[in-house]
């Protein structure tokens, strides 16, 4: 059951694809929420919807590759040109000419994207858990890793494209309990598997192999100096999937209030809403 139900749903498509979207609210002012990587889908955000949605007109959206939108299969589908093409189109089916955007994990590099290179659209921005295309990252998560042949897999060796091809509902599992990593999170690790299934190893290996596709666009240290809007960064420093001190970068890039979240791991839900509103 549902905490609030959606004033508005519907799909915009683009190039074949459908993205699916929900609004909530009739506030003044719109905060688009961001999805992360297509592991899971917007209802990634049901904690903070109803909370934001009773003071702004806010906007969730499935990624392509999981939720109510399409699954296209080929890696291009995914490339960083698509998706922030995706968050653009939505916007503008929604009639959102500006928006605070609000970005979870790959949500937040998408952010700093459209902050840097469509600024008009841009009112503000709030990062958790980002990605980003500067600072350190974790070996375990890089195209290496993903790509070597292994005849056992323990632990972040289950992030291979060869095991999600048979095992993928394991390793849906175990990178969701990295995300919600804080004590008593049984029910969100119930939410996290069950959004992971709704996609599928092949969809989110195309996922993957995106990340080798050049944008048209700069993302280098560059694009975060250019970003003038107000911003801020969510970060635990036990975050196993976006390394700490990532976050210190892109603060420092942007300019940006680094919020620090001592010994949380990628999502602290609470604090998350608490420090969004100060």
């Amino acid at each position: 059951m549902r905490a609030k139900l959606p004033a508005r749903e519907g799909f915009a498509e683009r190039d074949g694809v459908k993205i699916f979207y929900e609004v909530y609210g009739d506030g003044p002012e719109t905060m688009m929420f961001l999805p992360p990587w297509s592991i899971v889908h917007s209802r990634v955000y049901k904690a903070q919807v109803p909370y934001f949605s009773e003071r702004f007109r806010c906007v969730t959206f499935d990624p392509r590759g999981n939720g109510k939108s399409s699954r296209p299969t080929d890696a291009a589908a995914y490339s960083l040109d698509n998706c922030i093409s995706d968050v653009l189109t939505v916007m503008d089916a929604t009639d959102a000419d500006k928006a605070i955007l609000v970005g979870l994990s790959l949500g937040g590099m998408h952010a700093c994207v459209l902050a840097a290179h469509h600024p008009g659209r841009v009112k503000a921005a709030i990062l958790a858990g980002t990605a980003a295309t500067v600072g350190p990252g974790y070996l375990y998560l890089t195209p290496k890793h993903f790509l070597a042949k292994r005849e056992q897999f323990e632990g972040w060796d289950k992030y291979n494209r060869d095991y999600w091809q048979v095992e993928y509902s394991n390793f849906a599992e175990h990178f969701v309990r990295n995300i919600f990593s804080d004590p008593h999170s049984t029910k969100q690790i119930e939410d996290g598997v069950e959004w992971a299934n709704d996609t599928t190893g092949q969809v989110l290996a195309s996922t993957v192999d995106a990340r080798s596709i050049p944008p048209t666009f700069d993302v280098s240290e560059a694009m975060y100096r250019k970003i003038r809007c107000p911003m801020l960064v969510i970060h635990g420093d036990n975050d196993q999937i976006q390394p700490y001190a990532r976050a210190q970068v892109v603060a420092e890039l942007t300019n940006a209030e680094l919020f620090t979240i001592p010994g949380a791991g990628t999502i602290r839900w609470a604090a998350f809403r608490r420090n969004a509103t100060t």
